[in-house]
């Protein structure tokens, strides 16, 4: 088996694991089948019949099969005594008398082994006969014994035998492991040298760019070469120079070192005094040190102070415009004309013949100290200092009985301004009136009041940015919400026009003719809520500045005169119209809103514009005018009573229903109509001279500003125009 084992290892690694088992089980039968297992006779007398050779049993064949269920040997089966006592043909048992020539006969016996399987043949003697010595007892029991031993040592041979073929089988198995193992490595190898050379044929690839790339980078190397032996030659050329300009500052530092020389005794000098400065700018750092610790803290403090200032501020100023907004609200609500009240300050000229005139050109003395102007003003008060509402003029009479009577008039509006309010102010809290025609109302504010009370520096202001009026401050503000709403879609179309009412007669004051040439009518669109007036020069407006250019122009046409009261009286109604149409593209949203800017004329009444002397000539000296001043004050006086009735008969329409309103009783409140008519948000300026000659005026204009404030005129309605 040992000779066979190389040869079982040089077998093609290809071979099937199934074919070499059988094969090595084939060749373990061989050696089993040549080998002699003879098994001794038993007895003592008799011939003894020889063993047959053991035949290959059938068992040895499945011996791998066997083996894989189970490692353990089949036990022996245990041979059978030999049967001593034999029956007589008779069936009575033998005596002991000498037997005679026993017939011995050959019994075949079995016996199977548990490790090979295979079967023994034994011969046993058969004593026959009717009886049986006693004698013979004693060599059947010593025959059986020796039997015995050897069936003990021949069991002993197979289990022997059976080790050495499991030996021999677990070597097979080694071996079928090694050569699968082997072929394993094999096919490993083959893929292991495909791969390899599939590296090997990149790596050429490889070898082959570098190669190419090594050429490219040798000629820009040789290119390099010539470049730095062309900076090399100009480096020499620049090194021969720059030995030549050492050579002359060796030559000049020497001269330098003799001049360090003389220089180190005024340097110790120098180093001594620089020293008692350092000691005394340490000392200057250390208090400066401690300033800027002060100061830091002094500005960390004002900082937090100037925050919380600031939070005060803005959150007063947002609890100011949420409670004007609610005011509004309130207001539209409610449907009344809103009244504000401003007091005009003392002017210069106030104690000249013409005390609110632009110069008069009078030797009269001027008040100049605060004594002076405060003997010109009339007793008013202002009360109620956190919402600004309330006006208190107290006047003195004399009683039937001679006694001075001392009365107190308490006067409420939606605000009031103190002579030290300026335009920015007033502004704004009319700003978001102003804003109002953007989104499609119809809005009116108009300035009322006496010849003298800053009506028209109200509405149209000064030359300058601080003093402008509510015209021009309400067009910048329409320009610059229109320019921020085109972020959102909107675009607008914005016409102005500019008409007086001069004795019941609309004079176009942006026209280029004279007056009085063109007839104008009013014309109302029921539908739109819309007014227009005929034949009227109407302007588009691209930007605030072209408003400005035609206030001016229409003030350099508008009818003045003078009065007692005034200088430079306007004697008529002045009334500038923004018209401002919108359309958003995107929402399909259109609106069309007005903004109507009156400068009312003065309502103060004729003995006091013209004198008690009127008609006799005394008053400006030529009667003509005066007659021309009366038909002035007496048409100014109509539409203003008109404008009362107006009024009055809304506040009755609110209170009993449906009635005439005498819109057509004046020019100026047929113009004004749907400004009235409730469809509009409608405010009125009242304008007072602080001057105690005016009380009595004043008193006037009050309680007429009164009467408007508490009459109820409806809500105001969105104008929208259809497409």
């Amino acid at each position: 088996m040992a000779s066979r084992l190389p040869r079982l290892r040089s077998s093609s690694p290809t071979m099937p694991a199934a074919s070499l088992k059988r094969k090595a089980i084939a060749e373990e039968e061989e050696e089993e089948l040549y080998q002699p297992r003879k098994l001794p006779a038993v007895g003592v007398t008799g011939p003894v019949r020889p063993p047959k050779p053991l035949q290959p049993n059938r068992t040895a064949t499945n011996l791998s099969k066997s083996s894989s269920s189970t490692n353990v040997p089949k036990p022996l089966t245990v041979p059978r005594a030999p049967n001593m006592m034999t029956r007589s043909s008779s069936g009575v048992r033998g005596t002991s008398a000498p037997p005679s020539q026993p017939n011995v006969s050959n019994r075949p016996t079995s016996f199977r082994t548990g490790a090979t399987g295979t079967r023994t043949t034994a011969t046993s003697r058969t004593v026959s006969g009717p009886s049986r010595a006693t004698s013979g007892r004693g060599s059947d029991d010593q025959r059986f014994a020796d039997f015995q031993a050897k069936l003990n040592s021949l069991e002993t041979a197979q289990a022997a035998e059976a080790a050495r073929f499991e030996s021999e089988r677990a070597k097979v198995v080694e071996l079928q492991e090694n050569q699968r193992a082997m072929s394993s490595q094999l096919a490993a190898a083959k893929d292991l040298e495909l791969s390899r050379k599939a590296e090997l044929n990149i790596a050429s690839d490889e070898i082959a760019n570098l190669k190419k790339k090594h050429a490219r980078e040798v000629m820009d190397l040789e290119i390099d070469l010539q470049k730095k032996d062309r900076l090399l030659r100009d480096a020499n050329e620049d090194l021969r120079i720059c030995r030549s300009d050492l050579e002359r500052e060796r030559g000049t530092v020497s001269s330098l070192k003799a001049t360090i020389s003389h220089q180190s005794n005024a340097q110790l000098t120098l180093s001594t005094e620089n020293h008692s400065l350092q000691t005394q700018n340490t000392a200057l750092h250390a208090e400066v040190d401690a300033y800027a610790r002060k100061l830091t803290e002094s500005n960390i403090l004002r900082e937090s102070a100037e925050r919380r200032v600031a939070e005060l501020e803005g959150e007063a100023m947002e609890s100011e415009a949420y409670r004007r907004k609610l005011h509004n609200m309130v207001q539209e609500l409610k449907g009344n004309i809103r009244v504000f009240c401003r007091v005009r300050p003392v002017l210069p000229s106030d104690a000249s013949p013409f005390p609110s005139g632009s110069g008069s050109g009078s030797n009269s003395p001027v008040p100049t100290s605060v004594e002076d102007k405060e003997s010109l003003k009339a007793d008013m008060s202002f009360p109620d200092r956190r919402d600004r509402k309330e006006i208190v003029i107290r006047s003195s009479s004399e009683s039937a009985t001679g006694q001075e009577r001392i009365e107190n008039h308490n006067f409420s509006f939606d605000r009031v301004f103190e002579p030290e309010s300026t335009q920015a102010e007033v502004f704004e809290e009319i700003s978001m009136l102003a804003q109002s025609c953007i989104d499609g109302y119809n809005v009116c504010i108009f300035a009322y009041g006496q010849t003298g009370s800053g009506k028209s520096f109200t509405m149209e202001g000064g030359s300058n940015e601080a003093t402008q009026g509510m015209i021009p401050r309400a067009v910048e503000k329409v320009f610059r919400v229109a320019e921020d709403l085109k972020t959102k879609g909107w675009e607008y179309r914005i016409e102005g026009q500019f008409l007086e009412i001069y004795n019941e007669t609309i004079n176009d004051l942006l026209g280029k003719g004279d007056f009085d040439k063109k007839k104008h009518d009013i014309k109302h669109d029921p539908k739109t809520g819309s007014t227009r007036v005929t034949d009227i020069t109407v302007m588009s407006l691209q930007s605030p500045s072209q408003v400005r250019s035609l206030l001016a122009v229409a003030q350099s046409r508008r009818s003045v005169a003078a009065t007692l009261m005034n200088e430079r009286s306007s004697r008529s109604h002045s009334v500038f119209t923004l018209r401002i149409s919108g359309t958003n593209a995107s929402t399909g949203e259109s609106c069309e809103g007005c903004l109507n800017l009156v400068d009312l004329a003065g309502s103060e009444r004729i003995n006091v514009s013209f004198g008690n002397g009127f008609g006799t000539g005394s008053a400006n000296g030529g009667g003509s005018s005066d007659k021309e001043r009366l038909k002035e004050t007496q048409s100014i006086n109509k539409s203003l009573s008109a404008l009362g009735d107006v009024i009055a008969a809304l506040g009755e329409k609110g209170d009993k229903g449906d009635k005439h309103i005498p819109y057509r009783n004046s020019k100026l409140t047929y113009l004004l109509q749907n400004s009235l008519s409730g469809n509009s948000k409608t405010l009125m300026v009242l304008n007072l001279s602080p001057l105690a000659a005016h009380s009595s005026e004043s008193l006037t204009s009050l309680r007429f500003a009164t009467k408007v404030n508490n009459t109820t005129i409806g809500t105001a309605r969105k104008q929208t125009r259809s497409a």
